[in-house]
């Protein structure tokens, strides 16, 4: 018996009346649910096929197709549910790993949803943003401990290299590859525009992005792919990819179908060849390796980037946090369990690291513990969803948070996660000609400017309410924080005060 004898797991519901077989579902649909048949002049439909991923629902001119979640499952068991048998049956009839797109759908608990903001009312009044000045732009880097004057006694400005932002968020990193073309000229458009920074991803730099650089981090994975002397050039920041949060311990792996063209070029391997970062660098297996890759990046830019440290949340993050900060990295951007990706292992994302939430409290406190706070920024990430969840973030410690999912549930994505198949619908996790132009990077930059715009304005909203009129004053002020529904432990490990406190 194989998955083949198991009912579909979704349902194409056609409204016959409505239907008028234009035939656009069936245009539009690159898993080919759809088709038209002639002996019986109607469209008809192969479930089995069907991802989700609503394209055909979002294009019908006639608004006569749903799909639904099938309501024929196995027998009911708390402990072997239905997902879980359909995993079994899929495992034995191929003897494959099993790999999932996207974050961790689990029913785990949501940190940013338990903890809630302080408002000011009256001895602390709140701040009207619209009125009164209100400072949402941050710099990322080393930071000096205490004021130095030289010897004329004039302020010492100068300072380590800096990423400047306009709002404290970033696009995180998705390589071209496991994107598209059309994405990322939509990220780096949109980047550009707002004055923030979009990541390449560890895919390298397509020639034509190299005008976005000030905009621009350049990722170096353990692949190395696409990695040169005019690359690292290219980026106003260079980030050392040591894990993320979708994988922790595992590498990187981009199937040989999606090494096509541009692709091959850009990450400088033969057409259809895998693509595999292991998960260790294999010249880093201590602080001390790391600090030495760092200095290298650092002497091939002449000391003009930072150099950012990705790794992902894991239970002793403090630990290697503390260890990063010390290597001479700049900014250590941490990746919670919840990040996206367009493929990971489904037991590794399931059940591998743990939210950002904590993560973020325990290293803030680690280093500020130590004295060793301004050594570093913080930049976090792994389901960031809102201008809620950013606020948190920064009031958690974090100096700015990378986006991704929200990213591209922006330019159109319907979290189907079915990224590894290369098929995506909507133009953006492919590298297919014919699915890439379905994103039109003009539209694809300006939905993303649009989401940028309103995120801000909320940040400002929500920080005016706080009494608060600059993200520094933000920053780490957990004072302004309260958790419910959360135990002894949770509170602690965030170092909040229970709601009524």
């Amino acid at each position: 018996m194989g998955v083949e004898f198991i009912y579909p797991e979704f349902e194409v519901i056609r409204n016959e009346a409505r239907c008028i077989a234009c035939r656009v579902c069936e245009r539009q649909c690159a898993n080919e649910v759809h088709a038209y048949s002639e002996a019986r002049g109607l469209m008809i439909s192969d479930e089995s096929k069907c991802v989700n991923c609503q394209r055909c629902v979002s294009l019908c001119p006639t608004r006569a197709l749903k799909i639904v979640k099938s309501d024929c499952v196995l027998r009911e068991n708390a402990n072997w549910q239905n997902d879980t048998i359909r995993e079994i049956y899929k495992q034995a009839s191929s003897g494959g790993v099993l790999l999932s797109s996207m974050g961790n759908p689990k029913p785990l608990p949501v940190y940013w949803d338990k903890i809630l903001i302080n408002a000011s009312q009256v001895t602390n009044p709140p701040i009207d943003p619209l009125r009164e000045p209100m400072e949402t732009k941050v710099f990322l880097g080393k930071k000096p401990e205490k004021i130095h004057r030289n010897a004329d006694g004039n302020l010492d400005c100068a300072l380590p290299p800096q990423i400047e932002l306009s709002m404290p968020v970033m696009f995180s990193a998705m390589s071209y590859g496991s994107i598209s073309y059309n994405a990322h000229a939509s990220l780096a458009r949109a980047a550009s525009a707002l004055g923030i920074l979009y990541n390449t991803g560890e895919g390298g730099l397509h020639e034509d992005f190299y005008r976005y650089g000030p905009h621009t981090i350049v990722q170096v994975a353990s692949g190395r792919f696409g990695v040169h002397e005019d690359y690292l050039e290219a980026g106003a920041a260079i980030e050392i990819k040591m894990g993320q949060g979708a994988k922790p311990g595992i590498g990187g792996h981009l199937p040989g179908a999606k090494i096509v063209g541009d692709v091959s070029r850009t990450r400088m391997i033969p057409e259809g060849t895998d693509a595999i970062s292991p998960a260790p660098h294999h010249d880093i297996y201590s602080i001390e390796d790391l600090r030495q890759l760092v200095y290298s990046l650092k002497e091939a830019t002449a000391y003009r980037k930072p150099v950012i440290v990705k790794v992902a949340a894991v239970h002793n993050i403090a630990a290697i946090a503390s260890g990063i900060a010390r290597s001479g990295a700049d900014i250590i951007a941490i990746d919670g369990f919840r990040g996206g990706t367009g493929a990971a292992p489904t037991r590794i994302r399931d059940n591998v690291g743990i939210p950002i939430e904590l993560a973020l409290a325990a290293v803030d406190q680690r280093l500020r513990d130590e004295g060793i706070r301004n050594n570093v920024s913080l930049v976090v990430g792994g389901s960031i969803r809102c201008a809620s969840d950013v606020v948190k973030a920064i009031a958690l410690g974090a100096d700015a948070c990378y986006i991704a999912t929200a990213a591209v549930l922006a330019l159109g994505c319907h979290l189907c996660r079915t990224c590894h198949t290369g098929k995506c619908n909507w133009g953006i996790a492919t590298q297919q000609p014919d699915l890439v132009k379905r994103l039109n990077p003009d539209i694809g930059s300006e939905r993303l400017i649009n989401l940028m715009t309103a995120w801000r304005h909320e940040i400002m909203e929500l920080m005016g309410g706080m009494g608060i009129n600059s993200i520094e004053a933000l920053r780490g002020n957990r004072l302004m924080l309260r958790g419910v529904g959360l135990n002894e432990k949770e509170l602690e490990i965030l170092g909040i005060s229970h709601a009524g406190e």
